[in-house]
């Protein structure tokens, strides 16, 4: 964790919410690193999914359009469920105890980074291969911030939730329930037996 200086506090609610606040920018690795992870903090990657799915919906593709935000909610709930339930035990660097460490199980950066990348995919497929350099860059990037398991269980997190998305939408569930309320408003149902 080369970038990850020297040992501060966990990272606070106004840290969370505010892009940059209070973020180091010394030396230029660190502040590259700010910058090319930046779309992974939590307000600025919902915007960035909710344009993915606002993208979708135009295009017609409800599913994927109602899916990414859902998505981003429920991966982001079971991060902050699992930074709160598991412990490990304590990371020190040079005898100091990295306090900021303790909870920082799965890398929510990664997570988010990640669900970013494929709802913007999702949304403009001729831009996944920039996105896919951009989401290599930043996961190295994090690497220097976090321990190499906290950033793998933020990518496998993301995943499972992308997995999960992409399930939903080929399944058509939610179109299917639309077409029925559709059919049925217009009075085309088929006769029952």
């Amino acid at each position: 964790m080369p970038l990850a200086g020297p040992p501060s506090r966990p990272p606070g609610f106004l840290d969370s919410v505010v892009p940059l606040h209070d973020a180091s920018f010394h030396p230029a690795g660190v502040a590259v690193a700010q910058i090319v992870t930046l779309p992974g903090q939590v307000v600025l990657s919902l915007i960035l999914v909710l344009v993915a799915a606002r993208r979708l919906w135009t295009g017609g593709r409800v599913e994927a359009a109602v899916c990414w935000p859902a998505t981003w909610l429920l991966g982001v709930a079971v991060e902050l469920v699992f930074r709160h339930t598991l412990s490990r035990p304590p990371l020190y660097r040079h005898g100091v105890h990295l306090t900021a460490l303790d909870m920082s199980w799965p890398s929510g950066h990664a997570l988010r980074s990640a669900l970013v990348a494929a709802a913007l995919a999702a949304a403009w497929p001729r831009l996944r291969i920039p996105l896919a350099v951009w989401l290599v860059a930043a996961v190295v990037l994090l690497a220097g911030f976090h321990t190499p398991t906290d950033v793998a269980g933020g990518l496998l997190l993301a995943t499972a939730a992308a997995a999960g998305a992409a399930a939903v939408e080929r399944s058509a569930l939610l179109g299917r329930g639309a077409a029925l309320r559709r059919r049925a408003a217009l009075g085309r149902t088929r006769p029952g037996p």
